[in-house]
Protein backbone atom coordinates (compact mmCIF):
# COMPACT_ATOMS: atom_id res chain seq x y z
CA UNK A 1 0.00 0.00 0.00
CA UNK A 2 0.96 3.56 0.02
CA UNK A 3 3.14 4.89 1.84
CA UNK A 4 1.45 7.77 3.39
CA UNK A 5 4.17 10.64 4.06
CA UNK A 6 3.51 13.97 5.34
CA UNK A 7 4.70 17.22 3.25
CA UNK A 8 6.52 19.03 6.10
CA UNK A 9 9.81 19.59 5.63
CA UNK A 10 12.60 21.01 8.08
CA UNK A 11 13.22 24.73 8.19
CA UNK A 12 15.77 25.88 6.45
CA UNK A 13 15.15 23.51 3.63
CA UNK A 14 11.75 25.35 3.51
CA UNK A 15 12.70 28.14 0.61
CA UNK A 16 14.47 25.08 -1.79
CA UNK A 17 10.87 22.92 -1.03
CA UNK A 18 8.30 26.20 -1.39
CA UNK A 19 10.49 27.05 -5.30
CA UNK A 20 10.23 23.55 -6.78
CA UNK A 21 6.86 22.98 -5.66
CA UNK A 22 5.48 26.46 -7.21
CA UNK A 23 7.68 24.95 -9.93
CA UNK A 24 5.63 21.38 -10.13
CA UNK A 25 2.08 22.73 -9.37
CA UNK A 26 2.36 25.67 -12.40
CA UNK A 27 3.55 22.61 -14.50
CA UNK A 28 1.20 20.45 -13.60
CA UNK A 29 -1.85 22.65 -13.66
CA UNK A 30 -0.51 23.70 -17.20
CA UNK A 31 -0.04 19.89 -18.37
CA UNK A 32 -1.25 17.41 -16.02
CA UNK A 33 -3.50 16.93 -12.98
CA UNK A 34 -3.94 17.54 -9.45
CA UNK A 35 -2.72 13.33 -8.89
CA UNK A 36 0.29 14.65 -10.30
CA UNK A 37 0.75 17.76 -8.01
CA UNK A 38 0.04 16.18 -5.40
CA UNK A 39 2.81 12.92 -5.55
CA UNK A 40 5.62 16.02 -6.84
CA UNK A 41 5.20 17.97 -3.50
CA UNK A 42 5.24 14.29 -1.43
CA UNK A 43 8.07 13.55 -3.26
CA UNK A 44 9.67 17.23 -3.11
CA UNK A 45 9.04 16.92 0.86
CA UNK A 46 10.68 13.58 1.20
CA UNK A 47 13.74 14.96 -0.71
CA UNK A 48 13.91 17.44 1.76
CA UNK A 49 13.64 15.59 4.72
CA UNK A 50 16.71 13.91 3.25
CA UNK A 51 20.15 14.26 5.86
CA UNK A 52 21.59 15.72 4.03
CA UNK A 53 18.91 17.49 1.54
CA UNK A 54 20.64 17.31 -2.18
CA UNK A 55 17.61 19.86 -2.81
CA UNK A 56 19.47 22.68 -1.17
CA UNK A 57 21.74 22.26 -4.32
CA UNK A 58 21.62 22.44 -7.54
CA UNK A 59 18.53 24.00 -9.67
CA UNK A 60 15.13 24.42 -8.55
CA UNK A 61 13.75 23.55 -12.23
CA UNK A 62 15.98 20.77 -12.49
CA UNK A 63 14.78 19.17 -9.16
CA UNK A 64 11.15 20.33 -10.39
CA UNK A 65 11.95 18.69 -13.60
CA UNK A 66 13.48 15.44 -12.25
CA UNK A 67 10.71 15.19 -9.15
CA UNK A 68 8.12 15.15 -12.41
CA UNK A 69 10.00 13.20 -14.59
CA UNK A 70 10.35 10.31 -11.83
CA UNK A 71 6.35 10.26 -11.19
CA UNK A 72 5.82 10.08 -14.74
CA UNK A 73 8.38 7.24 -15.45
CA UNK A 74 6.13 5.48 -12.66
CA UNK A 75 3.10 5.92 -13.78
CA UNK A 76 3.59 5.97 -17.16
CA UNK A 77 3.36 9.88 -18.55
CA UNK A 78 5.71 9.35 -22.13
CA UNK A 79 3.31 6.62 -23.47
CA UNK A 80 0.50 8.13 -25.65
CA UNK A 81 -2.24 6.00 -24.81
CA UNK A 82 -1.82 7.27 -21.27
CA UNK A 83 -3.74 10.41 -20.19
CA UNK A 84 -2.66 12.33 -19.02
CA UNK A 85 0.42 12.67 -21.52
CA UNK A 86 3.46 14.69 -22.37
CA UNK A 87 6.69 13.62 -23.96
CA UNK A 88 10.03 13.82 -21.56
CA UNK A 89 11.26 16.64 -23.81
CA UNK A 90 7.71 18.73 -23.70
CA UNK A 91 8.09 18.12 -19.88
CA UNK A 92 11.68 19.04 -19.46
CA UNK A 93 10.93 22.36 -21.91
CA UNK A 94 8.05 22.91 -19.59
CA UNK A 95 10.77 23.80 -16.88
CA UNK A 96 13.45 25.14 -19.73
CA UNK A 97 15.63 22.42 -18.91
CA UNK A 98 17.57 20.20 -21.07
CA UNK A 99 16.32 17.13 -21.69
CA UNK A 100 19.90 15.06 -20.42
CA UNK A 101 19.65 17.01 -16.87
CA UNK A 102 15.70 16.35 -16.67
CA UNK A 103 16.53 12.60 -17.07
CA UNK A 104 19.64 12.08 -15.45
CA UNK A 105 18.03 13.59 -11.94
CA UNK A 106 14.76 11.31 -12.59
CA UNK A 107 17.46 8.56 -12.55
CA UNK A 108 18.81 10.15 -9.26
CA UNK A 109 15.68 10.37 -7.38
CA UNK A 110 14.44 6.72 -8.94
CA UNK A 111 17.10 5.38 -7.22
CA UNK A 112 17.29 7.55 -4.07
CA UNK A 113 13.79 5.78 -3.46
CA UNK A 114 13.99 2.86 -5.22
CA UNK A 115 11.23 3.64 -7.59
CA UNK A 116 10.20 1.38 -10.28
CA UNK A 117 7.08 1.62 -13.13
CA UNK A 118 3.67 1.21 -11.17
CA UNK A 119 5.13 1.25 -7.89
CA UNK A 120 2.58 1.53 -5.35
CA UNK A 121 4.35 4.06 -3.13
CA UNK A 122 4.84 6.54 -6.34
CA UNK A 123 1.23 5.43 -8.13
CA UNK A 124 -1.14 8.24 -8.74
CA UNK A 125 -4.22 8.21 -6.52
CA UNK A 126 -6.61 7.69 -9.25
CA UNK A 127 -4.66 4.31 -10.89
CA UNK A 128 -4.83 3.01 -7.44
CA UNK A 129 -7.69 0.41 -8.45
CA UNK A 130 -6.04 -0.63 -11.65
CA UNK A 131 -2.64 -1.06 -10.27
CA UNK A 132 -2.22 -4.87 -9.75
CA UNK A 133 0.93 -4.14 -7.51
CA UNK A 134 -0.92 -2.93 -4.69
CA UNK A 135 -3.24 -5.70 -4.75
CA UNK A 136 -0.75 -8.54 -4.73
CA UNK A 137 -0.04 -9.76 -1.19
CA UNK A 138 1.79 -13.20 -0.29
CA UNK A 139 -0.94 -15.43 1.52
CA UNK A 140 0.74 -18.97 2.72
CA UNK A 141 4.24 -18.46 0.89
CA UNK A 142 1.63 -17.47 -2.65
CA UNK A 143 1.35 -14.46 -4.42
CA UNK A 144 -2.20 -13.59 -4.35
CA UNK A 145 -4.54 -10.91 -5.99
CA UNK A 146 -6.52 -9.46 -2.95
CA UNK A 147 -9.71 -8.34 -4.43
CA UNK A 148 -10.01 -11.97 -5.32
CA UNK A 149 -9.51 -13.03 -1.55
CA UNK A 150 -12.40 -13.36 1.10
CA UNK A 151 -13.46 -10.63 2.43
CA UNK A 152 -11.74 -11.86 5.95
CA UNK A 153 -8.69 -11.35 3.99
CA UNK A 154 -9.11 -8.26 2.64
CA UNK A 155 -9.95 -7.00 6.33
CA UNK A 156 -6.81 -8.37 7.43
CA UNK A 157 -4.75 -6.96 4.89
CA UNK A 158 -6.46 -3.29 5.66
CA UNK A 159 -5.53 -3.65 9.15
CA UNK A 160 -1.87 -4.36 8.65
CA UNK A 161 -1.84 -1.19 6.06
CA UNK A 162 -1.00 -3.43 3.32
CA UNK A 163 -4.13 -2.16 1.49
CA UNK A 164 -5.34 0.72 0.91
CA UNK A 165 -9.07 -0.10 0.98
CA UNK A 166 -10.96 -2.95 1.25
CA UNK A 167 -12.14 -3.99 -2.33
CA UNK A 168 -15.51 -5.58 -1.57
CA UNK A 169 -16.91 -3.13 0.23
CA UNK A 170 -15.92 -0.67 -3.45
CA UNK A 171 -17.76 -3.70 -5.15
CA UNK A 172 -20.24 -4.12 -3.26
CA UNK A 173 -19.67 -7.78 -2.73
CA UNK A 174 -19.97 -8.08 1.39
Amino acid sequence: MPVQQSESVPKTVEPFFQAIIKLTDTVCVQHLNEDYASLARRLAAALARKRPSPIVRGSPEIWACGILYAIGSVNFLFDKSESPHMRADELCAAFSVNQSSGANKAKLIRDMFKMYQMDPNWCLPSRIDENPLVWMLQVNGLMVDVRHMPREVQEIAYQKGLIPYIPADRSGNK
